[in-house]
């Protein structure tokens, strides 16, 4: 019996562990290009098995040779996702110190609007903003309000784009964001904000916008953009939402949960 019970205290420690480390391959590669591959490599796997199974010896060798050839070409390909990726989970469990950040977008927001300068900020959260991020141009540089406003300054490359904010990176910036069709909309209202609806109609990113015209502050959330925020509201919308992030994010966050947003 207590060999029994202790060869139980090994196996749990083991699956904790293996659970960990699954848990984290899913983290590093949410949102990303790589999850079509690896699905690919797991069709090659598979059909690698099968043909074994079914003796079909001439395409299992062929199979066999591809394999390790792809997994290589994996490497090679998305060495840039990998590497971003693990600077992700480096910063795992940090919450990648999101009021700092809270505080450098909303002063950004702040200078931003009384300049007049039109803003487009989108913060990741669950859902990955890949596709986004590919259609701008790749800053992967600490989040500050001075690089914001630099930016979005008129007559600048990427003055018109969007801009990413994933962890407590800007990842990308003169990023492509899709406009919201909803046809209940003002005809009045600008691009940047039928894009910052648009792009939260798709995913569950925030979009942060400053008017050119008027230089009021608005934030979408869900498809739904509330105007005309001042500073203090803004950086309490923001420290909410992420406030619920840090409880999402963790060691249950595969089962699931969902924390209602306020």
């Amino acid at each position: 019996m207590a060999i029994e019970l202790s060869n139980v205290w090994k196996i749990i420690p083991e699956i904790i562990i293996l659970w960990f480390i699954y848990y984290m391959i899913f983290l590093f590669i949410r949102g990303s290009r790589t999850v079509q591959v690896l699905k690919g490599l797991i069709v090659i796997a598979l059909l690698l098995v099968l043909t074994q199974q079914a003796g079909l010896s001439t395409i299992s060798w062929i199979i066999t040779k591809i394999f390790p050839i792809s997994v290589l070409a994996f490497l090679i390909i998305f060495q840039p996702e990998l590497r971003r990726g693990l600077a992700r989970l480096g910063q795992f469990g940090s919450m990648l110190k999101e009021e700092k950040i809270i505080d450098e977008i909303v002063k950004s927001a702040g200078i931003l609007s009384k300049k007049k300068i039109g803003a487009l900020i989108a913060l990741e959260r669950e859902i990955g903003l890949r596709p986004y991020i590919e259609s701008g141009i790749i800053l992967d540089s600490k989040v500050t309000s001075e690089l914001i406003n630099t930016i979005f300054m008129p007559n600048t490359p990427l003055h018109d784009g969007g801009v990413i904010i994933q962890g407590g990176t800007i990842v990308a910036a003169g990023c492509l964001f899709p406009l919201s069709q909803d046809q209940r909309l003002s005809k009045t209202m600008g691009t940047r904000h039928r894009a910052a609806i648009g792009l939260t109609e798709e995913t569950d990113a925030v979009a942060v916008v400053v008017s050119e015209e008027t230089g009021a502050i608005s934030i979408s959330i869900n498809g739904k953009l509330t105007r005309d925020l001042d500073k203090d509201t803004l950086s309490k919308i923001l420290n909410n939402l992420f406030s619920n992030q840090r409880h999402k994010k963790s060691f249950f966050d595969f089962l699931g949960r969902r924390v209602n947003e306020s």
